[in-house]
């Protein structure tokens, strides 16, 4: 026997074969358990569905990280979750405090941010001189600042940064 084949070969008996490494390999009661957190967490719905299609998302771009000495596909994949979960959450703070600003705010931060038009675009489009839109751009993000901060979670540039955000 060649010594690449007893390489392989003692690969395989230690259990180092891709399909015993790959933490994806059986996924259905992955699916499973996935989604009974996320909509634990969210509640039965489109949100936690999306929680649990971007956690697979994440897992195969990323299997390649998975180390199976540091614990189960499933508590590797719950912690992926517990940071789609917080994503979603985050989201849908942000929508409910974009509710709270004016039509002419969240239409300026929608072409903004959404439509990633630039001021000049957004000021042709509205039929205002570009000045005007980052100045206008710049008091709506303010607002919403405020409203972020009056809520109970911490949204501030640092937090984001050192991850404590939700």
């Amino acid at each position: 026997m060649s010594k690449l084949a007893q390489r392989k070969r003692r690969r395989i008996s230690r259990g180092e074969s891709f399909l015993r490494r790959d933490p994806l390999a059986n996924p259905e009661p992955l699916i499973q358990r996935v989604y009974a957190y996320c909509a634990y967490r969210l509640g039965h719905g489109p949100d936690a569905e999306d929680a649990a299609a971007d956690v697979f998302e994440r897992a195969v771009r990323h299997r390649a990280s998975y180390d199976p000495r540091k614990g189960t596909p499933t508590a590797w994949l719950i912690g992926i979750a517990r940071r789609a979960v917080d994503d979603v959450v985050t989201g849908i703070d942000l929508a409910r405090m974009l509710e709270r600003l004016d039509v002419h705010d969240r239409e300026l931060i929608a072409l903004r941010y959404g439509a990633d038009l630039t001021a000049k675009q957004i000021g042709e489009l509205l039929e205002m001189r570009t000045h005007a839109v980052e100045m206008a751009l710049h008091r709506a993000l303010g607002r919403l600042r405020r409203e972020l901060e009056r809520g109970d979670r911490d949204y501030s540039p640092r937090a984001l940064r050192a991850g404590v955000a939700p």
